[in-house]
C-alpha cells in the first residue's frame, strides 16, 4: 500500500475523533456535572483533531493528483461525509445548552465545519478518476 493511502487512512481516523470529541463535549453540556470553559476545550479539539485531518488530506490528494485514486477518493469523500453528519447532529445539540457555556467558539464550530466538509468532499471527487500512468522510455 503506498505512503499516500495511510494518509487518507489516518485523516479518515482524525475525522472521526474530532466529530466524536465535539458531541462528546456538547453532550456534557447540556447538563454538566462540572463546570467547564468550552471556548478552550473546542480550541483544543480544533488543534488536535481537525486541523492535522485536513493537512494530511491536502498532503494525500497533492501526492495522488498526478495517478488518482478511486480508494484515496473514497477515504476522503468518507472523512468530508463523517464530518458533515457529525457537525449536523452537533448542530442541532446547540439548542439544549445551557445558555451560559455558548459561547461563540461553541456555536460557530458546526457551522463552520458543515463549510469546510464540501470542499473536503469535492477534493474526494476529483480523485475518483483514475489516469493512466505514462510509460517509461527506456534509452539503454
Amino acid at each position: 500500500m503506498a505512503v499516500e493511502k495511510y494518509v487518507a487512512a489516518a485523516s479518515l481516523g482524525l475525522f472521526v475523533i474530532f466529530v466524536g470529541e465535539i458531541i462528546t463535549l456538547y453532550d456534557f453540556m447540556i447538563e454538566p456535572q462540572r463546570e467547564v470553559e468550552p471556548a478552550p476545550k473546542v480550541l483544543q479539539f480544533i488543534s488536535i483533531g481537525i486541523a492535522p485531518a485536513l493537512v494530511l488530506t491536502g498532503t494525500s490528494f497533492i501526492m495522488a493528483k498526478k495517478y488518482g485514486s478511486k480508494q484515496i477518493g473514497a477515504m476522503i469523500i468518507a472523512g468530508g461525509a463523517v464530518l458533515l453528519v457529525g457537525m449536523s447532529y452537533a448542530y442541532t445539540l446547540l439548542d439544549k445548552i445551557e445558555p451560559n457555556h455558548l459561547v461563540f467558539a461553541v456555536s460557530i464550530t458546526p457551522p463552520l465545519f458543515i463549510s469546510v466538509s464540501i470542499p473536503v468532499m469535492v477534493v474526494g471527487i476529483l480523485l475518483l478518476r483514475e489516469k493512466k500512468k505514462r510509460p517509461k522510455k527506456e534509452y539503454f
